[in-house]
């Protein structure tokens, strides 16, 4: 499951997706709005088609370093209101410390490859 979507995330779908009975390990990261500086939330930019390859490829990526099952990765954009996600990602494994290791490069190789961009005071800044 990889999606950019403009719409509320659907956390429990986002995990339902990763769940099998064969994964004895299931890790999320959810990255949440934060009120931050008094703030009443954040707006997110991407260019989707090409953040829709690199979300591609890191999952790719991350099936070829860990023996993990599934991994879903959902990205919003548009206004988030201070405490809904902006991210999800989900990571099943056999094993747990697959899954943490994969999950942790998932969303730390997100945030530095996708072209996603939170707008803060008018200007482009890093994601996520």
């Amino acid at each position: 499951m990889i999606e950019i979507t403009a719409n509320r995330i659907n956390v429990p779908e986002v995990l339902d997706f990763v769940r099998s009975h064969t994964s004895g390990g299931v890790v999320h990261f959810l990255g949440t709005i934060r009120n931050d500086n008094d703030i009443d939330g954040l707006l997110y930019e991407c260019y989707p088609e090409m953040a829709r390859k690199v979300l591609e490829t890191i999952v790719a990526e991350t099936k070829k370093r860990w023996s993990v099952e599934k991994v879903s990765v959902v990205h919003r954009v548009g206004w988030i209101p201070v405490g809904e996600e902006a991210v999800v990602v989900a990571v099943s494994s056999p094993h747990r410390a697959e899954a943490f290791e994969a999950c942790r490069f998932v969303i730390d190789t997100l945030k530095h490859e996708a072209p996603i961009w939170k707008i803060e005071g008018g200007k482009r800044v890093a994601c996520c």
